[in-house]
């Protein structure tokens, strides 16, 4: 390939990736675009607080089993009737 046609490639590449570059950035701080990035903020908000609530129920669960021991059957982890019950240490 001749060094003319090289570079003829070479701009050719760098104006389609510029292109496109500028066209999403167009879009971005369009009305629809900052529509299109509030929604998925939301949308990405929701699973982060989903996650945190499941991993901390997760914890308290395995929290209140180390504490407690084996829970009862029946017996809720929330039930007043059930009292907290500690271990002391023998020594």
């Amino acid at each position: 390939m001749t060094p003319r046609a090289l570079w003829f490639v070479a701009g050719t590449a760098a104006g389609v990736y510029a292109s496109v570059k500028a066209r999403r950035a167009a879009y971005r701080i369009s009305m629809p675009g900052l529509i299109d990035q509030a929604g998925a903020l939301g949308s990405g908000w929701r699973a982060f607080s989903a996650e945190m609530r499941d991993g901390r129920q997760a914890k308290e669960h395995e929290l209140r089993t180390q504490v407690l021991g084996a829970p009862e059957l029946g017996a809720s982890a929330h039930d007043p009737s059930h009292p907290l019950e500690i271990e002391k240490d023998p020594t």
